[in-house]
């Protein structure tokens, strides 16, 4: 980048440093694992061999508890067939047709792997076991313009332990920023072609830094999982337990 940047300083306006594409995901850890998912199941009485009708029953509760969210919006429940399209696109075309610009604008579904539990009859000691090993399942992905974020998405898995995946853009976070002191920018897609005050931009995205990641995180996290109480966890920002898996 320095190299560039001195190869073409007569024409660089300005430098910006700072979050591009960010995706976190978040655990239950008292049901992240298969001793803590057999507790789960122990305290409420619920044997093995019941484990599959269960889930199914828990797993449609998220599922339409999720949707009806949506339609009462008059907003798009989608069904992908391959989850290979693109939801992005998807989601950002839906929103330019009926001129969203905040809150809410789709729920995309897909079923894609997944890690979580089964139940097998072990032979060598005729007894139900609990495992924990890859899936398929249905995962729901909620689009909206965060008020803070802007457009940015998090999906559940809907198999336990209802993992979480949150997808924001630090840009996009800027262009949120920008818009609130009413800085003039010029934007092409994911990129700042040009900024009003380059170093008040700056100090918008150092002040990125100083997030409370785990209370952010935290509300999208009982957003898109209503079913906190229902699994004997707190409704709260310390729910979820959060990790990094990408950062640019």
């Amino acid at each position: 980048m320095t190299r560039f940047i001195s190869r073409y300083a007569d024409k660089v306006t300005g430098v910006l440093s700072g979050f591009d594409r960010l995706v976190f995901r978040g655990m239950l850890r008292s049901i992240a694992f298969a001793p803590g998912m057999a507790c789960y199941l122990s305290t409420r009485g619920i044997l093995l061999k019941d484990y599959g009708s269960h889930v199914q029953q828990v797993s449609q509760e998220l599922k339409e508890t999720s949707r009806a969210r949506y339609l009462e919006l008059g907003l798009p429940v989608q069904y992908l067939a391959s989850p290979q399209e693109s939801k992005e696109e998807i989601a950002r075309r839906i929103a330019d047709q009926r001129g969203i610009t905040e809150g809410p604008i789709c729920l995309l579904t897909s079923v894609e792997p997944c890690q979580s539990y089964d139940v097998f009859s072990n032979p060598e000691t005729k007894l139900l076991e609990l495992v924990h090993r890859p899936r398929k399942c249905l995962y729901l992905y909620h689009y909206q313009f965060h008020p803070t974020l802007g457009f940015m998405n998090a999906r559940i898995q809907t198999w336990f332990p209802f993992n979480v995946q949150v997808c924001l853009n630090g840009r996009e976070w800027l262009a949120r920023q920008m818009d609130a002191e009413r800085m003039a920018y010029e934007r092409h897609d994911n990129c700042f072609a040009a900024v009003e005050d380059f170093e008040r931009a700056q100090a918008l995205l150092d002040a990125q830094l100083q997030t409370n990641w785990p209370q952010l995180l935290g509300e999208i996290g009982n957003m898109v999982n209503p079913l906190m109480e229902r699994l004997g966890t707190r409704k709260s920002a310390a729910a979820y337990y959060w990790v990094t898996h990408q950062s640019e």
